[in-house]
């Protein structure tokens, strides 16, 4: 699903879960993940994520943003 969007846009270096490439992932359970985000209150954080990796670094555990920002604007 990542690997043919990027490959259509042209990005070479993401959308792969490998050596050489920048790892986006999302660890999240299933059976709990839900938008809790609503019209009135659009900014709560989705329930059912554990942990989020930008570039390989975690900036997203236990409930709470890490400091890293280690993100990048992407062109193609």
């Amino acid at each position: 699903m990542t690997g043919q969007t990027a490959k259509v846009l042209g990005l070479e270096d993401r959308g792969f879960v490998k050596e050489g490439q920048h790892a986006d992932l999302v660890l999240f359970d299933p059976a709990t993940v839900i938008d809790r985000a609503t019209y009135d209150d659009p900014e709560q954080p989705a329930a059912g994520i554990e942990m989020v990796l930008v570039n390989g670094e975690v900036t997203y555990a236990d409930g709470a943003m890490t400091d890293a920002r280690p993100g990048c604007f992407l062109t193609s």
